[in-house]
């Protein structure tokens, strides 16, 4: 997709940025980035997942298959993005984003079986991502348990045994390091 193809109009590009949380500069930087992982010789505007995932950005994220998922519009859900699912991501990454919207990708992405909820089970897969899930860096079953019972003690307000996004939120909002935290810079 190299040479006039990948040239933007400038139209494009202001409509873009009014729907998007960055500036021209960083729009036409994912734009080159998208562009480069696309594969030169289809015709599909999506990039594979496995695409996506060489991204330095990305590589080292324990949740990048996650996020790929989260972003992608494609049926059936392949992880595959198109250029707007890139920008939607980016967005939700970006500096500019709201603790709203920040907190809403997070918890749709820590939201492994996609039901709307966190249960013990999302969590126990969110915990297994951060810590590495190896032998020597996996919590023990009792270790788990407890976490688990102690995360949903501080953050599961209606007491039925999940965490829902508002609950999520809240718990997000005392946390004053989040938004810087949940970022992707190209």
């Amino acid at each position: 997709m190299g040479g006039a193809a990948s040239q933007l109009p400038k139209e494009m590009v202001s409509e873009y940025q009014m729907i998007f949380f960055f500036l021209s500069g960083f729009f036409l930087r994912a734009h080159k980035r998208f562009s480069e992982l696309q594969d030169r010789d289809s015709l599909s505007s999506r990039v594979p997942m496995e695409k996506i995932l060489t991204m330095p950005e990305l590589k080292s994220n324990p949740f990048r298959r996650r996020i790929c998922h989260v972003f992608s519009t494609s049926e059936p859900n392949d992880g595959s993005l198109t250029f707007e699912d890139f920008l939607d991501l980016l967005s939700a990454f970006s500096d500019s984003a709201t603790l709203e919207i920040k907190s809403h990708y997070a918890f749709r992405i820590f939201d492994f079986d996609d039901d709307g909820t966190l249960d013990a089970g999302d969590l126990e897969k969110l915990v297994n991502c951060l810590t590495g899930d190896t032998d020597e860096t996996r919590l023990n079953p009792e270790e788990m348990r407890q976490l688990i019972k102690n995360i949903l003690e501080e953050s599961d307000i209606d007491k039925d045994g999940t965490v829902n996004l508002s609950e999520f939120q809240h718990v997000i909002s005392r946390s004053p390091d989040f938004v810087s935290s949940f970022k992707i810079v190209l």
